[in-house]
């Protein structure tokens, strides 16, 4: 029987998986970052969608190098979030044209730099990652063979089809 878990899962509880965040609904309701309550190398898979860009950089350092001690040899580690490249580049360029900015609740928005702005400050946001950003943080808890996958791709079928974000940009996949 494989552990995966579903990090910060809001109200996405995956079937077969223990799914964690800091309050209700999730299967285990904890803080992350105060450490994952799981044995050394017990896990197979651990996904994240939207959630390490809601904690201080530092706090990332340390929860990457957690979910490292809780893999198992060989295990995956799939982070979804969105890219700061690509914020970036929408602010240069056709700004309006991005799935968020047709939800009703931000209709207000009329210039790019309110986009911009909302992008870094809102939802909680602490950090916006780019690639290389991501990927170093990444290497440096000791993961390897880091792979960016588009939008629900994975090499793993238990990594196939997560993503309920069409503004999840930046995934990446590594492995302990």
């Amino acid at each position: 029987l494989l552990l995966k878990i579903n990090i910060g899962c809001g109200y996405l509880l995956f079937p077969n998986w223990v799914n964690m965040d800091i309050e209700p609904p999730a299967d285990i309701i904890a803080d992350v970052t105060e450490g994952l309550p799981f044995n050394d190398k017990s896990a197979d898979f651990i996904y994240n969608e939207h959630f390490i860009e809601h904690v201080e950089f530092e706090e990332a350092q340390k929860l990457l190098k957690e979910f490292y001690r809780v893999l198992n040899p060989g295990g995956i580690l799939r982070i979804a979030t969105p890219d700061l490249d690509y914020v970036l580049e929408k602010y240069s360029s056709d700004w309006k044209n991005q799935d968020w900015l047709k939800w009703p609740e931000y209709q207000f928005i009329k210039t790019r730099g309110q986009m911009i702005n909302i992008s870094f400050r809102w939802w909680g946001h602490k950090y916006l990652y780019n690639e290389e950003d991501l990927s170093n943080l990444i290497l440096n808890a000791g993961f390897r063979d880091i792979h960016r996958f588009k939008r629900n791709v994975s090499d793993y079928s238990e990594l196939e089809g997560l993503e309920s974000r069409l503004d999840s940009k930046l995934i990446l996949e590594a492995k302990k």
